[in-house]
């Protein structure tokens, strides 16, 4: 089978991946920064009922992710849904989610440098720029050698990552039932003390569910990297498959030891993260400390992922003939050389657009802030037209991991994405990212249309993955 449609740019990408580094990618690539430190203010905006926030999003997540994974097991690519849209709805569609998910990638790359420059510059004394700049070279560096070198850094991040959460639930569940002498917990009762477990009212589940549906941004990334495989269909199965249990340990499981740790209206709540107000009430000495470890080996992760992905998204378009042709090329070892410069050069550009034009950066933040939800909606729509088709053809039982109760769910999942992007225009503290990503769609959608309308398209070329040629 293959594994991408690609004009004759030349080069390919390469399977070097392999199963261990993808299974780990699909466990620790949805924790992040956002896990670690965002959650808090979801937190601090729902109280208790932040758990109703997280639940929901999670419910939807996972619905997202049995669709796109019923559409990459029966055809791995590393364009993942802007391919599949770009078949099923049209060159628009995706040409314009394809161009929209490299961007908010680009803009990860500063945000996370930023956030890693920000924690060894304090911890070393040094102006935060410079680490800021060391931490993109190192980690673009390392994704030009090889995808090995992607696979096994993140590997590791992700072990890491995981070793933290399993770490931080066993010590909280220690201090909640009572077995850590030191800890000041209060247990259950902060579920429904202080104002009870709607203390800000409904409205705040609603604030709390948009927090929690950008913090589950990632868990496509292995739909993507795993094209680069050597068994692709059985590594998509087996991380999609896991998805579910995933998101309840990391995102519910750890949230619902911090909401039973600590009162949602405690003053240092938002001021270093739920987890460290969650280990300082625990009395664990060196809490500070502890978190900043743990979310810069999480900002570093995200980063290298960011790296990874955006160059990846990049290289598919211009194999499709929607990007720079130079950026559809490989060097020798397989790797989307061209495509990691290019979006590793724009992600440090805006790092210097951040510490010169401060307000600036944050429009540029503001266009990517609904672009998740557009991924996630671009999705359910490409499935549920690709899914027809294939009923319409007879061919539907071929699919190896149909989408569960469909029509019916992935019309549910159309209508509660849509509810979530109507909340963020009624929502004051969301309607600027809304409209600055709208706006930032529709030019992309309109050039789109443009393209297809032309018809200007270089002949697909089959067959853009090779075996390793690193080995």
């Amino acid at each position: 089978m293959s594994h991408d449609t690609s004009p004759a740019t030349g080069g390919a990408l390469t399977t070097g991946l392999k199963g261990r580094q993808i299974t780990m990618l699909s466990i620790g690539g949805v924790i992040g920064a956002g896990l670690f430190v965002g959650s808090s203010a979801a937190i601090a905006e729902a109280g208790p009922g932040v758990l109703v926030s997280f639940l929901i999003a999670a419910t939807l997540v996972v619905l997202v992710m049995k669709m796109l994974g019923e559409m990459a097991i029966a055809n791995p690519d590393t364009g993942s849904f802007s391919t599949y849209a770009d078949r099923a709805l049209g060159r628009w569609a995706g040409f314009s989610i394809g161009w929209l998910y490299w961007w908010f990638y680009v803009l990860v790359i500063p945000i996370e440098a930023i956030a890693a420059g920000d924690i060894i510059g304090a911890s070393l004394a040094i102006p935060t720029w410079i680490p800021a700049f060391v931490v993109i070279a190192v980690l673009a560096g390392t994704n030009l050698m090889s995808v090995r070198n992607y696979g096994e850094i993140e590997y590791w991040f992700a072990l890491l990552k995981v070793l933290a959460i399993v770490g931080f639930i066993v010590l909280g569940l220690t201090a909640i039932f009572g077995l850590l002498p030191s800890s000041e917990v209060s247990g259950p009762a902060n579920l429904w003390a202080n104002g009870g477990f709607l203390p800000n009212g409904g409205i705040a589940v609603l604030a709390g569910l948009l927090t929690a549906m950008f913090a589950f941004q990632g868990s496509e990334i292995v739909t993507i990297a795993a094209a680069e495989s050597a068994e692709p269909e059985r590594n998509i199965r087996k991380a999609i498959n896991a998805v579910v249990w995933r998101l309840a340990l990391f995102y519910i499981g750890s949230v619902f030891v911090v909401v039973l740790l600590v009162p949602w209206n405690a003053p240092g709540l938002e001021a270093g993260g739920s987890y460290q107000a969650a280990l300082e009430t625990m009395n664990i000495p060196g809490a500070a400390l502890i978190m900043d470890v743990v979310v810069l080996v999480a900002v570093c992760s995200c980063l290298n992922s960011a790296v990874y992905t955006g160059s990846r998204m990049l290289f598919s378009l211009a194999r499709r003939g929607d990007a720079p042709r130079f950026a559809g090329t490989t060097g020798p070892n397989g790797t989307p050389r061209a495509a990691v410069l290019a979006s590793t050069v724009i992600g440090a550009v805006a790092v210097v657009v951040n510490y010169a034009v401060p307000e600036l950066f944050g429009y540029l933040l503001a266009s990517s802030g609904a672009i998740v939800l557009m991924m996630y909606l671009v999705i359910a729509v490409t499935q549920f037209a690709t899914r027809r088709a294939m009923r319409a053809r007879g061919i539907e039982s071929r699919l190896e991991s149909p989408m569960w109760a469909f029509p019916y769910l992935t019309v549910l999942t159309i209508a509660g994405i849509s509810g979530i992007l109507l909340a963020m225009a009624i929502l004051p503290g969301k309607r600027l990212e809304l409209w600055l990503s709208i706006g930032l769609a529709v030019v992309l959608v309109v050039w789109g249309v443009v393209l297809q309308r032309r018809g200007q398209r270089p002949t697909p070329q089959p067959a853009a993955i090779t075996a390793d040629r690193t080995a």
